[in-house]
């Protein structure tokens, strides 16, 4: 049996230099998904070259929708769609393959998902994107395969259960086309949201409350063509600011958006990283890590979110920087109950951290780390230890490096251009 990629890293160079994060991982999965709802072309720019994003794209072209790319921009054209049905073992590859139901039944009638892959950090229930469609007028039944059929496709008032991400995106494109106005109260807000509900506005949909937890969307008759630029990735830039401050290095990072940075900021703060901006550059200095204690010299809690709380796909990179800095923290991931499992491979590495529960852990730095071989579980517990390994003492051996992959683009390479000393071995 072939040995799956894995990153070789010596510990202790600091990273310096000027960086550009690729385009938003979470975002740009919906953008794909939601030239279904066109006949027109759609052109995306600035698309990350991760193995989501050629998923997303094979399964476009299972579906019939033709297909191109050149360097980082995406072509598509749906006009000739003919199919419905999604093959099972490109969904199994894919979490987000869910958000193909709400464009394909709301515009082709009915769509067959098999249930979703992706990462394994806890239970990811879809009752809310099934529950959200129902309420339009798209039936949902199955079990070991999902079916979605279009009746009438009707807008509506609906409070979500949970302030799901792909789920409000789904509901979002399905009442894009919809007769009438639906209002969605406890929408999710995060950027990648704010991303697609632009990309729909651009089509021709009529979306209002972008960036709030209610929208309304009254449906239009159709949508049309789109050229669209896919945001910079603010998780990457959040893992490269990690990776900056661990090392004890200095980043100036280009392209970035700083709305969508501020709770990550606030966080990273906390731990004595800060940073200035200047228009859209990032200049990270290289930091004190000191852990700001809450008032009256209480241990400070840092938590995860629905936005705007800070995400819970940067907790992992945050608890290596704990590990690193003076002092202690109280870490509390409440989204996922597997999420955090990934800090028994830190305590091998010499990390002073006590797990109290799944979704807790208590961290005490600094500690030296020390390298060792380990495998990545799912994408951002891989970048952290990605990340602790830039900081060990010593060699470190990464297995599974095709899970980074998933959300991170080339990300060796983006590395060594700042001074890491990270290989890839096949």
């Amino acid at each position: 049996m072939a040995e799956t990629p894995r990153f070789v890293i010596q510990g202790g160079c600091p990273l310096r230099g000027d960086y550009t994060p690729s385009g938003n991982k979470n975002a740009v999965l919906p953008m794909l998904a939601a030239a279904i709802l066109t006949d027109e072309p759609v052109e995306l720019r600035n698309v990350p070259l991760i193995d989501d994003v050629h998923t997303m794209l094979e399964i476009l072209s299972e579906l019939g929708a033709t297909v191109s790319r050149r360097g980082h921009t995406v072509h598509l054209n749906c006009s000739s769609l003919t199919r419905t049905r999604l093959p099972a073992a490109l969904c199994r590859r894919l979490r987000s393959s869910i958000l193909f139901a709400g464009p394909l039944a709301a515009r082709h009638g009915r769509a067959t998902l098999h249930p979703p892959g992706g990462d394994v950090i806890g239970r990811r229930r879809v009752d809310s994107h099934f529950d959200g469609l129902a309420a339009l007028g798209i039936r949902v039944s199955g079990d070991r395969s999902y079916s979605f059929r279009r009746e009438k496709l009707r807008g509506c008032d609906m409070l979500l259960d949970e302030a799901s991400v792909t789920a409000t995106e789904n509901i979002v494109m399905a009442a894009s086309i919809a007769k009438g106005r639906t209002t969605i109260l406890n929408a999710a807000s995060e950027p990648h949201v704010q991303a697609l509900c632009e990309m729909l506005n651009g089509m021709g949909a009529r979306i209002a409350g972008i960036g709030t937890n209610y929208l309304t969307i009254d449906g239009v008759s159709q949508l049309g063509g789109v050229q669209r630029t896919v945001p910079p990735d603010h998780i990457e830039i959040g893992s490269f600011i990690a990776a900056c401050a661990v090392t004890g290095g200095s980043l100036t990072i280009h392209g970035v958006r700083p709305a969508d940075l501020t709770p990550v900021e606030r966080a990273f703060a906390k731990l004595g990283v800060c940073w200035k901006i200047k228009n859209d550059t990032l200049n990270v200095p290289k930091p004190s890590l000191r852990i700001v204690n809450d008032f009256g010299a209480a241990v400070p809690k840092l938590e995860d979110g629905a936005w705007p709380s800070f995400p819970s796909d940067l907790m992992s990179v945050a608890i290596v920087m704990a590990t690193q800095t003076h002092g202690t923290m109280l870490f509390f991931e409440k989204m996922f109950e597997s999420r955090l499992y990934f800090v028994d491979r830190l305590i091998e590495m010499g990390a002073r951290i006590v797990q109290c529960d799944p979704h807790r852990v208590m961290v005490v730095g600094p500690a030296q780390l020390h390298g060792t071989r380990m495998a990545s579980p799912d994408i951002r517990a891989g970048m952290a230890m990605l990340v602790a390994a830039l900081c060990a003492d010593g060699e470190s051996v990464i297995g599974n490096a095709d899970v980074i992959d998933r959300g991170y683009e080339t990300v060796e390479r983006k590395l060594r251009r700042l001074g890491a000393d990270v290989r890839r071995l096949s």
